[in-house]
């Protein structure tokens, strides 16, 4: 597993969101944006830390972020997800795992004893220009947006 670091460009996709609308990182060039990939919507885990962001979103828009969610789920799940929660942020429906693949956060996973691939849960922010800044990799799901607002973790 290859994953993206500071300094790395982010590589061309194109995927679709919750909605079934096409996203790229071409539509981001000229913004700040954060890219938070979580192993599987409504889940534990991904819902504290997707909430969390939620709601610190006025906070992160403040500071000039756009916010983009991914994982591996289909639009309908997606869909499902961003309504319950209200999320005000796009969830990308990677089934195809280009995105997943493209940033680096598929591979070998270890629970209860156990290892098997899945996606990591790591987070990118990614400046104007589409240059990975800085990169998350031990993600406190609870108080993420405070991990993201704090400069040079």
């Amino acid at each position: 597993m290859k994953t993206l670091k500071p300094g790395d460009k982010v590589p061309e996709f194109t995927v679709t969101d919750q909605d079934g609308n096409p996203v790229s990182p071409s539509d981001y060039l000229g913004k700040k944006w954060i890219v938070f990939f979580y192993p599987k919507a409504n889940t534990p885990g991904c819902t504290a830390e997707a909430c969390n962001l939620r709601d610190n979103y006025r906070e992160l828009k403040k500071k000039g972020y756009e916010l983009l969610g991914v994982s591996a789920d289909s639009e309908k799940r997606q869909l499902n997800f961003k309504e319950k929660y209200e999320f005000p942020f796009p969830l990308l429906a990677d089934v195809d795992k280009k995105v997943i693949e493209a940033f680096g956060v598929w591979g070998p996973k270890k629970f209860m004893g156990r290892t098997y691939d899945g996606i990591h849960r790591m987070t990118f922010i990614i400046d104007e220009k589409g240059t990975v800044e800085r990169v998350i990799d031990k993600v406190k799901t609870k108080d993420h947006a405070a991990q993201i607002l704090a400069e040079g973790l």
